[in-house]
């Protein structure tokens, strides 16, 4: 399944990217120590129990089949004289004449004059396997190579992948895994960012939350890579304990201790990234200190609930400061970075949230998608300090059949709102005056949908990953519908 989407911006990634340095026997030892191997061969040996004892079935029947093949080819062997066998034997002997085996001419060769034209010292010597290695490393960087009008996407799988979706501008689009990061945990959220962590003045990475209590930021220049480059929280100690006892875990410093479902980058506080966790806490963390800056524990208890994690999180486009963030408690908190102190405002819903997104266009709006597949608008202005009176929504719109897992507004065109549902379905609304109309449907035969994304450089493309563990990318604008009410900034955006 792909749980989780991000869009890298053209002309950011390196145009070859690195090969990383094999790790050191000092790296190696600390990679062995965390027991991320051990983590991960525990859960690849989970996933692959069914697929093993449906393989060893197979191959059972390949025995017996082989052992029936076997069986019939020495019934009829037996028919044959141990006679006949002997001369079979003795003339395959004669005609291979190993007697005069030493006398034979090594000096002729057939469509040959000589050793002289067969044998190089090196492969660089002979011009046939000389030229082949110069073609094989000229296709081997092409394949590698990432252009400047490339769409380059980070889709988190069991692993995650780099994919490059090519431009269609010349003819039909291509799309291709350019290449793997290895992580220990499922990876559930990315967020991609920019912050110079290793210096100069932007870097290209991806930060990854996954069932582990930390959150990783790989370089997406860096290919073979085995190790993270940041690694915020975590888990600092673990012991076993004996059969029938617990693990004792000891976390680092303001770590999280569950699952990191949501993560969000500040685009104005470039090194800034929130965190939202299934311990029910919200954490702002500085990627260049590494540490956490303020830790927020607003979603509280519901006697009728026991899932409470923190499942979505989003930052105000703009005004920085403000972080969104909604909760299986039933209930979407708006909070200001500035004064953590404030309880924030709090709205009430009808389901565990899976999703908020703020409105690019408008710094007074958002939108929340739930779990019973509504989705729900807001205006701030409208929210009040008392918590008692509630806030009702802009407006509701009852969009799937299922949950709707993830939402994206266009960055480009205002009030058009993709959302995508494990009904399979992903939908396009025009959400003018608060007055939700659908302008487009598709099913993307990727699954139960859980990630979707619009392009900021191609804002009507948008990426969809679901349970089949597919990348999909729907140019929306090839539909009618969307073609004629948005067109023109399809057109504008071209020029």
């Amino acid at each position: 399944m792909i749980a989780a989407i991000s869009w890298v911006p053209k002309g950011v990634a390196k145009s070859v990217p690195a090969v990383a340095e094999p790790p050191s026997k000092e790296e190696i030892e600390e990679i062995l120590k965390s027991g991320a191997f051990e983590r991960s061969e525990e859960s690849e040996n989970e996933d692959h129990d069914e697929d093993m004892d449906a393989d060893a079935a197979n191959q059972g029947d390949e025995v017996a089949h082989a052992l029936a093949a076997a069986d019939a080819l020495g019934k009829g062997s037996k028919s044959t004289s141990s006679k006949s066998n002997f001369e079979d034997i003795t003339d395959g002997l004669r005609e291979l004449d190993m007697e005069h085996y030493d006398e034979e001419d090594n000096g002729v060769e057939l469509f040959g004059v000589g050793l002289g034209d067969t044998y190089y010292p090196s492969n660089d010597m002979d011009p046939y396997l000389k030229d082949k290695d110069d073609d094989d490393s000229s296709e081997e960087l092409e394949d590698i190579t990432i252009k400047a009008e490339d769409a380059v996407l980070v889709c988190a799988r069991n692993e995650d992948d780099v994919w490059i979706y090519e431009d269609p501008a010349d003819g039909d689009s291509n799309m291709y895994v350019h290449h793997d990061i290895i992580i220990p945990a499922f990876p559930l959220c990315t967020a991609w960012l920019d912050c110079p962590i290793k210096g100069g003045e932007k870097g290209n990475f991806i930060a990854v939350g996954s069932m582990e209590p930390s959150i990783e930021i790989w370089d997406l220049d860096i290919m073979d890579e085995v190790q993270p480059l940041v690694v915020l929280g975590g888990v600092a100690e673990k012991k076993k304990k004996k059969k029938g006892r617990k693990n004792s875990i000891k976390y680092k410093e303001d770590s999280h201790t569950d699952a990191v479902l949501g993560l969000a980058w500040n685009r104005e506080y470039r090194n800034i990234i929130a965190s939202a966790s299934a311990d029910k806490l919200v954490k702002i963390w500085d990627v260049a200190t590494r540490k956490c800056d303020i830790t927020m524990a607003h979603h509280t208890d519901k006697a009728c609930c026991t899932l409470l994690s923190v499942q979505a999180i989003a930052w105000n486009h703009h005004v920085p400061q403000v972080l969104l963030s909604g909760s299986f408690d039933h209930t979407v908190v708006m909070k200001d970075g500035r004064i953590p102190s404030h309880t924030g405002f709090k709205w009430s819903v009808s389901a565990d949230v899976e999703s908020v997104a703020w409105d690019p266009h408008s710094e007074h709006s958002f939108v929340v998608s739930l779990e019973d597949g509504t989705v729900n608008g807001y205006d701030i202005r409208a929210a009040t300090s008392d918590q008692s009176l509630g806030s009702k929504p802009s407006f509701t719109l009852h969009a799937h059949d299922k949950a709707v897992c993830s939402i994206s507004y266009n960055p480009l065109a205002p009030n058009l709102l993709a959302t995508g549902s494990t009904d399979k379905m992903v939908k396009l609304w025009d959400l003018s005056n608060n007055e939700p109309s659908c302008v487009a449907s598709t099913n993307p035969k990727a699954g139960a949908v859980f990630s979707i994304s619009f392009s900021q450089d191609n804002p009507f493309l948008l990426a969809i990953g679901g349970s089949k563990g597919r990348l999909e990318v729907w140019d929306t604008l090839s539909d009618a519908g969307v073609s004629r009410r948005y067109g023109s900034y399809g057109n504008l955006n071209r020029s």
